[in-house]
Order: C-alpha cells, then structure tokens, then sequence
C-alpha cells in the first residue's frame, strides 16, 4: 500500500499500456456476462454506426483501474473509482490510462486521483475525466 509520506499532489501515475484483441473484448463479454452484440459482432456493431466490435466501457475502465491500483501498491486501497466514456475502443488500438494526484488530505489519508484512457495515435480519449480515491498508508 502506497504511504501518505510518498505521495504528492501534482504527481503522475506510471502509465499503463495494453493492446486490445477481439479475443480480449470476447473474453470479457463471457467473463462479465454481457454479450451484447456490439462487443461481439461486427455486422450488428456496423449496422449501428460503428466500424465494427467495440470494446465495453467497463473494459476500458478495468484498464484504467488496473493502472491506479499498480500504483497504489495494493487493489484494497482503491475505495472509489469513476469515469465518463467518451470514445469507443477497437480491435488493434493500444490504450494507454494514467492519472495525475489531484489533492492528498492528510487527516483522512486519501488521494484523489484523476485518472484517463487515451487511443495511442489516434489521440482519442474513452476516459477523459476519470477519478479514483485511494486510501494510504
């Protein structure tokens, strides 16, 4: 667990890369239940604007939640987290998630972070205003 003398507002996350495959967002529809079509057909997700299977949002903010919890050193210290999704991820893209310390409140030992999901060359954001707060040490 990340201690309070270790942090510091203004601070950035390391940041997180993953490259996302059909297989990951199958596995996902099938490990979370949610087997809506746009995840897993492309005809459908086509039919709908899309150019073909979209990953889940939730997904994606797994992701996200996977890089505040790498830096925080222990997944019991993440208390809240939150995002607003903004863009669909594809077959193919690299997402990168990070985050910058917002504020570190000594007295109840919590750091807000706030937290994002970028496309890596496409500059697109599925998560541009996330947040979590952390409990520390």
């Amino acid at each position: 667990m990340r201690r309070l003398d270790e942090v510091t507002a203004g601070e950035d996350l390391p940041e997180v890369r993953r490259l996302v495959t059909k297989e990951d967002i199958a596995a996902y529809a099938e490990a979370s239940g949610d087997r809506n079509p746009l995840h897993l057909d492309d005809a459908f997700a086509r039919s709908v604007g899309f150019p073909g299977v979209i990953a889940h949002g939730m997904f994606t903010m797994g992701h996200m939640s996977a890089a505040v919890v790498e830096w925080a050193g222990d997944p019991a210290s993440v208390v809240e987290i939150s995002a607003q999704f903004r863009a669909p991820v594809l077959p193919g893209d690299t997402i990168t998630a990070g985050g910058r310390i917002r504020s570190v409140d000594s007295a109840t030992r919590v750091a807000v972070v706030d937290t994002w999901v970028v496309i890596d060359g496409r500059d697109e954001w599925p998560v541009r205003k996330g947040s979590a707060r952390v409990r520390l040490g």
